[in-house]
């Protein structure tokens, strides 16, 4: 029985609209631009930060990360960023006594800025904070100590399959793939990814239903 459901975050819990829309002005060239080279590296199965360092050969991500924040111009989240079904969904499972946790690759700033929008969640972590990152094993046993579950009760969730679906299932959580964002759609039908989830679902509202069942 399911008692533990742990979120990835970006493409899960957030849209990256603004993600990227913010680093295509920072590096002053077309949204459009950087959201097709973001296609082309989810398509090649590249790491999404290929992106960037295909807009901008030898860049430095982590130096340009700390000079927007330093011009006012880094990491910003809000009501609007989070998709629709994000408060049912998480809502209607710690009705039913689902344990909710949401952890995922992102920057301690996410973080802070996703704990002040007060979602129905028991945690809420990243992996800037936790110091590791996945897909490393490391950071699912990270995700096990805070489920309180044992793993075949645990279900991860997430859109990206070899930071999600695959990993997680190594560890021994269950999975479910939800088919959103750009790795959400272009891998759902993979082999190695229907091999690697125990759902597939296209709402975060599917879930309490799977509980209940």
């Amino acid at each position: 029985m399911i008692q533990t459901i742990v979120f990835d975050i970006g493409e899960t819990i957030t849209r990256d609209d603004r993600y990227w829309a913010a680093w295509a002005d920072w590096l002053d060239i077309p949204r459009h631009t950087l959201s097709a080279l973001v296609g082309a590296v989810v398509a090649r199965g590249q790491d999404n930060a290929e992106a960037l360092r295909l807009a901008r050969p030898g860049i430095d991500i982590a130096t340009e990360y700390d000079a927007r924040e330093a011009a006012g111009r880094g990491e910003f989240l809000d009501e609007s960023d989070l998709y629709d079904d994000v408060r049912p969904a998480l809502t209607e499972l710690r009705r039913l006594g689902v344990r909710i946790v949401i952890a995922g690759n992102q920057t301690p700033q996410a973080g802070a800025l996703l704990r002040g929008l007060d979602l129905p969640a028991d945690l809420i972590v990243t992996s800037g904070e936790w110091g590791v990152a996945k897909p490393h094993p490391d950071f699912f046993r990270r995700v096990l100590d805070v489920a309180d579950a044992a793993p075949a009760d645990t279900l991860y969730v997430g859109d990206h399959p070899a930071n999600d679906s695959i990993p997680a299932k190594s560890a021994g959580l269950r999975t479910a793939h939800i088919r959103r964002g750009p790795w959400g759609h272009l891998w759902a039908d993979d082999p190695k990814v229907t091999a690697a989830t125990d759902w597939r679902i296209d709402s975060l509202t599917e879930l309490a239903p799977l509980i209940r069942g």
